[in-house]
């Protein structure tokens, strides 16, 4: 049936190309309309509690939560009233937030309240809460740093979401264009030939390409989605076109080239499938969170993978029939090292590392989920950056700050005093604004003027504004919440509604928290699963997910064990990134074993030597690509959480390659007896790999 098939595809290879040229142009053309979402907090669930407020005020009420802080240095209380009216009169802001939003204007200074100057102003510097249009803030925020200037701070979640906006483009092309460059250096060292690299790059390109523009059914992809899709898909798919070409190459010993190519589709597709499947599992697992981040990006490498699979099996065929002479008339001398004296050095150290191995993984297991994590975007551009500097600053001179919204319904003064009372008694509660707290319980809300009187209630709803004085995103900030929500609970049970940034990571910490467990799971019984069905043995997908699994908490503690705080999404998506992307390595390394070991009738130790002498080249060729990619993202990316996945996955692959090559042969020769053999339809047998080749 795959002869039948794979001979169709060698015939109509013409029409299969201009097919693919046609989907290929149209992709790239539907590219720049897929729009990318900088906000990580959009992609919380909708039924979250801080979603569910969010949408509930803007319904109820015109004004936002405060997205950016400002701070202006030196000036004095007429000089930021100024500055003030000129951030008012900016298109696309919608409120600043001043003391004089709360008391008169023309007031002495010595008259405001001392909690009330601490958090506005304070040693000649004033700081503004400021709330930006999320659809105008890339036009905004560059206007408000032209306004401030290169001496005065602003932070704030709008400025987070438009800086990676601007960065990312361009980090994103030059981590793209310096791959390529690697790619095909790389390339030239493992391949025999000079047009090799350039033929293989051409079908990644392509497969990279369809993907990037299909992405726009999804409406839109997220920021890491964006950052890391095109350099994942290259690296993890890179071994597909060269597999297909160097069995194309074997069969063209004994055979004409189309024949040659129907063969090499025929003995590599199994190979092939098996490792795109199991990368296609492993990325679909994020496609499980809860939290939608993990959805888009599994999604989106998932299909990417898919599709470069279909373009290795369907598209090259005829792109390497229209160019296997240029490869020949290219070839060159062998540039790697014979690695049979590296294989004979694997069989004399392999069983010690097996038993090390062995001893890390309880404790690896345990440093692996011991880890500190941000839960937000809030932490994600360093000091080195403007942004992070000006955080620093800025929290430096006011304290670390954050605003949260709750909305009460209306009706009952009484009580809603007495909550901002009980609010305000909490030492790391600054301040409280709303009708009650400038008016008193005793008079009704609208002694106030009209536009303060929209901000404070709706028909339904009392809104109160919370200034806390903790930052964005700590296990302060979520003791806080915590207690918060208790307080509100005691007064309105289960009918208040509390936002704000700090809230939404409250939320953010739950979901991911939740999701964990059940994606890691999801990840590890799929490729179990997929690996038993294609390897038709019961003890090697238990030998390979192991492998794999230990080298990603190795990973994963080396964190732990130096000190560095994770992203929680980050921890979450190398989890099952790393799975994906290297227990391919694993794959081609046992079923070569087998071969050796079923068909060619070597011992265990000669199949070891063979198997590193004739596939280190293809692993290290895969591996390096995978792991320099990553620490390409980890080198030039600004924004932190791209920055530390990038990091994650090039140290993750180095600790599979590693696993692979120095551990996994002692496993395979310590239970040899049980790993040669297959079975079907439930009946053992030692010749399943000997009798599917003579199919064939």
């Amino acid at each position: 049936m795959r002869r039948a098939f794979y001979s169709k595809v060698v015939k109509y290879r013409k029409i299969i190309m201009a097919a693919f040229a046609v989907i290929t142009v149209v992709s790239a053309l539907m590219y720049p309309k897929v729009f990318v979402d900088y906000d990580i907090l959009n992609y919380l669930p909708q039924e979250s509690p801080s979603i569910v407020a969010m949408d509930l005020m803007e319904k109820e009420f015109d004004g936002d939560i405060p997205n950016v802080r400002i701070m202006l240095r030196d000036v004095s209380k007429t000089e930021a009233l100024e500055y003030k009216r000129k951030i008012e009169s900016v298109d696309g802001v919608m409120s600043v937030m001043w003391i004089d939003s709360m008391m008169p204007a023309d007031m002495p200074l010595e008259m405001y309240p001392k909690s009330m100057l601490d958090a506005f102003y304070k040693d000649g510097n004033a700081l503004f809460n400021v709330t930006v249009d999320s659809d105008k803030q890339l036009d905004v925020i560059p206007e408000l740093y032209d306004l401030i200037g290169e001496d005065n701070l602003m932070t704030g979640s709008a400025v987070i979401t438009v800086v990676a906006t601007v960065n990312t483009v361009r980090e994103v092309v030059l981590i793209t264009v310096i791959a390529i460059i690697f790619l095909l250096f790389v390339l030239a060292v493992t391949t025999p030939s000079w047009a090799e690299p350039f033929i293989v790059l051409f079908g990644l390109g392509v497969g990279v390409i369809i993907n990037s523009g299909t992405n726009l059914i999804f409406g839109k992809v997220s920021f890491v989605t964006n950052a890391t899709g095109v350099v994942l898909q290259m690296a993890v798919a890179l071994d597909y076109s060269v597999f297909l070409i160097h069995r194309f190459e074997e069969c063209r010993k004994n055979a004409e080239p189309e024949e040659a190519m129907v063969d090499a589709l025929v003995l590599s597709s199994s190979s092939i499938m098996s490792s795109g499947i199991t990368t296609v599992i492993g990325f679909l697992a994020l496609a499980t969170m809860r939290f939608l981040l993990g959805a888009d990006l599994g999604i989106a490498l998932s299909k990417g993978v898919a599709i470069s699979l279909l373009t290795t099996l369907v598209f090259m065929p005829g792109v390497i029939l229209g160019t296997y002479r240029w490869i020949e008339k290219t070839k060159h001398r062998r540039l790697l090292p014979s690695f049979e004296g590296f294989g004979k050095l694997v069989c004399m150290v392999t069983k010690p590392m097996m038993i090390v191995f062995v001893i890390l993984v309880i404790p690896s297991f345990f440093g692996s989920i011991s880890n500190d994590f941000w839960y937000g975007g809030t932490h994600i551009y360093g000091p080195d950056t403007r942004l992070g500097a000006d955080e620093i600053k800025l929290n430096k001179a006011f304290g670390d700050s954050d605003t949260y919204v709750l909305m009460v319904p209306r009706g009952e003064k009484s009580k809603e005093y007495a909550l901002v009372r009980d609010l305000e008694a909490d030492k790391r509660v600054t301040s409280v604004l709303a009708s009650v707290s400038v008016v008193g319980p005793a008079l009704p809300g609208d002694v106030l003027p009209d536009d303060m009187t929209k901000q404070f209630h709706s028909d339904r709803y009392e809104r109160m504004v919370i200034s806390v004085a903790v930052p964005t995103e700590s296990d302060e900030t979520f003791r806080l919440i915590e207690d918060i929500q208790k307080t509100c609970e005691d007064y309105y049970p289960g009918e208040y509604h509390l936002t704000g940034t700090g809230v939404c990571f409250y939320d953010l910490k739950k979901v991911v928290t939740g999701d964990r467990l059940k994606v890691n799971l999801i990840a590890i019984l799929a490729v179990f699963v997929v690996l038993l069905f294609t390897m038709k043995n019961l003890l090697l997908p238990v030998i390979l997910v192991l492998t794999i699994e230990t080298a990603i908490w190795i990973n994963l503690s080396m964190s732990y064990v130096t000190g560095s705080t994770l992203y929680f999404i980050s921890y979450l998506i190398i989890s099952s990134v790393q799975l994906g992307a290297t227990v391919d390595y694993a794959i081609l390394f046992t079923q070569r074993y087998r071969e050796n070991r079923n068909v060619n009738g070597l011992a265990p130790r000669e199949s070891v030597i063979k198997t590193v002498t004739d596939n280190t080249a293809a692993i290290l060729t895969s591996a390096t690509a995978v792991s320099v990619m990553g620490f390409l993202m980890w080198i030039f990316s600004s924004q932190g959480m791209v920055s530390q996945e990038g990091l994650l996955l090039g140290r993750g692959t180095l600790c599979s390659l590693f696993a692979v090559l120095f551990v996994l042969p002692g496993f395979l020769m310590t239970f040899d007896s049980l790993v040669i053999r297959s079975f079907s339809f439930g009946t053992p047998s030692g010749k399943g790999k000997k009798e599917e080749e003579k199919a064939i």
